[in-house]
């Protein structure tokens, strides 16, 4: 069996080439342009997605590329990587201290390690299959004793909650905990897994917005799903909910019934 350390290893390397790249425009004037979906890209975003797959590529030809600003690459191959350059554009155009790359790399469809890189806070966390999460480089854990009605529940944005069975969950959920954080983006599930936070509710989610949450959380002590309670993979859908335990998730999953 293939070892994931040298495969970690990499992912490293890439989030310290993407943060090289965003601390040098970090003061610059970007180009940025809406996308179809109303969604924000800029001129970094698309140069680091492209180096970061040419390094790929590079190094591992045989690979999948599933990245955010172009087409899927060997979506069916046994090792995909996903790619998000910036995760939270507009936060990083409006010098919001929470945007991040994320990467992650996924075997048989499944995400096996997962990098969370935050620049403007100096943070990283970084997830692999059978090992303990890390941030910066310490071991870090979720909070498993929270009951629901004193649970801190995070959302990246209202605004993502679209039609109305998406915002019925968030009603729910805006109901049965003590607290709500928006905005945050990727950082949620950072603090998440660091025992900050307790709960992370998301829609309107693509794949390499949270691939890198799956070994991250699931290492930490928690639990990631779909919005049915079915592990996340390459073709998951766009809803999400994360946990500091299994007991909180399986809550968070009863107030999803609908």
């Amino acid at each position: 069996m293939t070892s994931l350390a040298p495969l970690m290893a990499f992912a490293h390397t890439l989030a310290d080439e993407a943060a090289g790249m965003l601390a040098a425009h970090v003061s610059s004037p970007l180009g940025t342009t809406m996308k179809a979906d109303k969604t924000f890209v800029t001129t970094l975003d698309l140069a680091i997605e492209t180096r970061l797959r040419e390094r790929i590529t590079a190094q591992f030809p045989d690979h999948g590329i599933w990245g955010e600003e172009f087409e899927v690459l060997r979506p069916d191959a046994e090792w995909v990587w996903t790619l998000d350059p910036i995760d939270g554009t507009m936060a990083f155009v409006a010098g919001m201290p929470v945007y991040s790359t994320l990467i992650a790399l996924c075997r048989a469809g499944v995400p096996v390690i997962g990098v969370m890189n935050f620049p403007a806070t100096g943070e990283r966390w970084a997830g692999q299959a059978g090992t303990v999460t890390t941030r910066n480089g310490k071991p870090c854990h979720t909070r498993s004793e929270t009951a629901l009605p004193d649970a801190i529940m995070s959302a990246s944005s209202p605004d993502f909650f679209v039609d109305e069975l998406e915002k019925r969950a968030l009603h729910r959920f805006t109901a049965a905990t003590a607290w709500r954080v928006y905005g945050g983006a990727a950082m949620s599930h950072g603090r998440l897994a660091s025992g900050r936070t307790d709960l992370a509710l998301d829609a309107g989610l693509k794949i390499y917005d949270y691939a890198p949450f799956v070994p991250i959380i699931e290492g930490a002590g928690g639990v990631i799903t779909d919005w049915q309670g079915k592990g996340l993979h390459l073709r998951s859908g766009s809803r999400i909910v994360a946990a500091g335990s299994k007991a909180l998730h399986a809550q968070a999953l009863t107030l999803l019934q609908d």
